[in-house]
């Protein structure tokens, strides 16, 4: 379709950018509308679900990155004070915890207001931030859920940068 776009001179959107990308990956692709698109992409601790979707009131694309996750409730609490703590060291996107199903996800925007245009190089950096923060921080969330620590000791411990190889 890229192509089709290309010879008759028009503009791709930031999905069918997204899509494009994420064919050449061998990402699993699900184009539900005009402005959604999901995929599953295989992440180190499992895979993850994105959806994406193109805002036509505010020329903006919405990315949700989750994991195959639920919090259970007596664990909510402590993972708010996680998600607070993990929210203070990002530069880009947050995480959200939804209280009616205890799902956890990352969330971030591409802003192109004006009617500027995307490239792939915005669409792929919004995905690869999305994906980086969920792996990065996957085991803080584990950490909290199934071992019972706190959130300050589950960040520390996810945050050991280890050297060279055992």
């Amino acid at each position: 379709m890229a192509e089709i776009y290309s010879l008759l001179g028009e503009r791709l959107t930031p999905l069918d950018r997204v899509e494009r990308l994420a064919n050449a990956r061998e990402w699993c692709v699900d184009r539900s509308g005009d402005d959604e698109l999901n995929m599953i992409i295989a992440a180190t601790w499992g895979d993850l679900s994105v959806s994406l979707n193109w805002r036509d009131d505010y020329e903006s694309l919405h990315i949700a990155c989750s994991f195959d996750m639920r919090v259970p409730a007596n664990r909510r609490e402590e993972i708010g004070r996680l998600i607070t703590m993990l929210n203070e060291q990002l530069y880009f996107g947050h995480f959200d915890l939804w209280r009616h199903d205890g799902s956890v996800m990352f969330r971030n925007s591409l802003l192109l207001a004006g009617g500027a245009g995307s490239n792939d190089a915005q669409c792929e950096t919004l995905i690869s931030l999305a994906v980086d923060a969920c792996e990065r921080y996957f085991p803080c969330f584990q950490f909290v859920i199934w071992a019972g620590k706190t959130a300050e000791d589950a960040l520390a411990a996810s945050l050991i940068e280890t050297v060279g190889e055992a």
